[in-house]
């Protein structure tokens, strides 16, 4: 197979120090220059468009590198591009100038891009406020002040209002709101719901997704805590406590490789998933055991080499492109510009921190061996993490986003999600193959025509530690209870997945098992084989794929001949890893008459591990033994 497309123009930076990390930065910030509006203040991407204006997409293409800017120079480093932001700021608040970005609005798109706004007059005030003229600084607080009486979303949002009101304080202004930022911290902390854990909105909903940790409540916590802890000691204290906690919980959403498990929306932001452990850091937090600060600096460089190494994740001239491993409409919210990737510049905040620093000065470790191998509850995101055998992912039940997001159902709602194998969304509506159902049961109620998966749960519980056990309800007279059974360190490569049906109508059901790369060695796609090489099999009650990604099997467990296995080729550009996909499917058919209708499934997974050209041999052993069904759920079954 060809591979001299396969690269990327970091492919040969380590990344393994300070120095390395800068200069990944600064690979993505000069070709931002060629995209920068003469006054400074727009940065235009594409020509994809958004729920919100074209002018407040531009300022995300300028707001959100800063995250990156910001940390380099606060850490010592310089890069002569800043000029560029500095014009920016200057005529981006100036209602006179034709770049102007416009007074915020309540729930306006602006405020989002005002947290890296004020975490860069916090940090880095001499490269950024100190240059401004009198009347840019005017303009830049009056600007940013705009938001302090302005409705904003009850959720993460809050977050953006005290960055900007932090930044406010830093550099001396009178538009500092002190009472309002008090007030939306206050609010803020009833979000939490221990553990470490906050929910990302209004009570009554599970919405523990990367918003939770990364992209926003975590990291702004631990920032905060740095920043304020003089203001604001007691707070900080408990913010910084919290992240302890939660870092032992969030470590298993990471493998050995740095990849991060795909999970929930807004995915295009890639390593801003990772973005916790440098604020970590960045907050002085002594990591809990058995984490290290050489643990802490390997999950945060682990996951930046990945994607430093993921060709479609750029653009030609080293610009991201909108998707997750390659270029991706189908899984991109509609809040998702051209430059909402570069929330990925959060990932940057360890060079903020002096060469001094523990997690500059210790060397790189493992993922902690301690953690390997392991089968954890993770009862507030109603998660049962595993990386037993080598393949880390998560079961889920429960979890749903308060409000209707694209592709919900595939982004919250299915059973399981994996670092090597992520998730796949829905590219149309007319065939199962357009689906995408992976780590799902798709039941149709009229032939195949349209099809539902679990979007919104019911009574999602992890039961004495063992297994989730939830009820979804896809129609008014059809329910469907399910248990998700983590694998066992006998059978490692297996978890099972147990349905009970009550419908009072005819229904067919296809349920899928991790999708995986679905090419051969020769680029074109995978035809039947037997034994281990590469290819598909379709036996009976069971499938199987296998090819340089590794192996992805689905068997039902119970004779139930009228349940075949199918090798499906999913359409392109369901799966966010691969844009070519086959996924292992059981289909059947079902009728009201059979009473409770019983679907005992066992999954098999194993990824390739380092850059291997396929699973390690000897796996076929491992694919013949099958997980048993736990006594108690045997019993109801009669």
């Amino acid at each position: 197979m060809s591979s001299f497309a396969n690269t990327t123009p970091f492919a040969s930076n380590p990344i393994s120090n300070k120095a390395e990390l800068a200069q990944y930065l600064v690979g993505l910030l000069d070709p931002l220059a060629a995209h920068t509006s003469p006054g400074g203040a727009r940065i235009h991407l594409g020509f994809t468009g958004t729920h919100y204006d074209e002018a407040a997409a531009q300022l995300e293409g300028f707001s959100r590198p800063i995250w990156g800017l910001a940390s380099l120079l606060a850490g010592g480093g310089s890069y002569p591009g800043v000029e560029r932001w500095v014009r920016g700021f200057a005529n981006g608040t100036n209602p006179d100038h034709e770049e102007f970005w416009g007074n915020m609005r309540n729930k306006d798109q602006r405020m989002v891009e005002c947290s890296a706004i004020g975490f860069a007059l916090s940090v880095a005030r001499e490269h950024i406020w100190d240059p401004l003229p009198p009347q840019g600084k005017r303009h830049l607080e009056e600007w940013l002040g705009g938001m302090n009486d302005k409705e904003m979303p009850n959720t993460n949002w809050l977050w953006f209002r005290v960055f900007a009101n932090l930044g406010l304080s830093k550099v001396g202004s009178s538009r500092f709101d002190a009472k309002r930022m008090k007030a939306d911290l206050d609010h803020l902390d009833t979000f939490y719901i221990g553990e470490g854990w906050s929910r990302d909105g209004p009570e009554g909903v599970v919405q523990l997704d990367y918003y939770s940790s990364s992209f926003a409540i975590q990291f702004a916590q631990l920032v905060y805590s740095k920043l304020a802890q003089k203001e604001d000691p007691e707070r900080c204290e408990e913010f910084r406590n919290r992240a302890c906690k939660f870092a032992l919980d969030f470590v298993h959403y990471f493998d050995e490789e740095g990849r991060a498990i795909p999970f929930g929306r807004s995915l295009t932001y890639r390593a801003a998933m990772s973005s916790f452990w440098g604020a970590l850091a960045f907050a002085d937090v002594e990591p809990p055991a058995p984490l290290t600060w050489g643990a802490v600096k390997g999950l945060q460089l682990r996951n930046l080499r990945y994607w430093a190494r993921q060709p479609g994740a750029y653009n030609i001239d080293g610009t991201f492109t909108i998707g997750f491993c390659y270029p991706n409409h189908n899984m991109t919210e509609n809040y998702n510009s051209p430059g909402s990737p570069y929330w990925f510049c959060k990932s940057f905040i360890a060079l903020a921190l002096p060469e001094s620093h523990p997690f500059w000065a210790s060397p790189e470790e493992p993922y902690p061996f301690a953690l390997r191998n392991t089968v954890k509850p993770l009862y507030k995101p109603l998660h049962i993490a595993t990386n037993l055998g080598g393949h880390t992912y998560i079961l889920s039940s429960g979890q749903q986003c308060s409000y209707p997001v694209k592709q919900s159902a595939a982004k919250y709602g299915k059973f399981a999600y994996s670092s090597a194998f992520g998730y796949s969304v829905p590219v149309g509506n007319l065939t199962l193959e357009e689906l995408g159902a992976d780590s799902a049961l798709a039941l149709s109620a009229d032939d195949g025509e349209t099809w539902k998966l679990r979007r919104e749960t019911k009574e999602a519980r992890i039961e004495n530690g063992k297994w989730l056990h939830s009820m979804w309800y896809p129609w008014k007279d059809v329910s469907v209870e399910t248990w998700l059974i983590p694998p066992t360190k006998d059978v490692p490569l297996w978890h099972l997945r147990i349905h009970r049906i009550k419908t009072a109508r005819k229904l067919l059901s296809a349920e899928g098992g991790w999708a995986i790369y679905g090419q051969g060695p020769d680029d074109r796609a995978l035809e039947p084989s037997t034994g281990e090489a590469f290819g598909t099999l379709e036996n009976g009650s069971e499938a199987r794929a296998t090819s340089k990604a590794g192996v992805s099997g689905i068997a039902e467990l119970r004779q139930k001949p009228s349940r075949k296995g199918k090798a499906m080729r999913t359409d392109a550009n369901t799966n966010l890893i691969v844009p070519r996909a086959v996924m292992p499917t059981l289909m059947d058919e079902h009728a009201p008459e059979e009473g409770d209708i019983w679907l005992v499934t066992a999954v098999f997974g194993l990824p390739t591990a380092n850059g291997e050209n396929g699973a390690a041999p000897g796996w076929e052993a491992e694919w013949r033994k099958r997980p048993a069904i736990p006594q108690e759920i045997a019993a109801l079954m009669g």
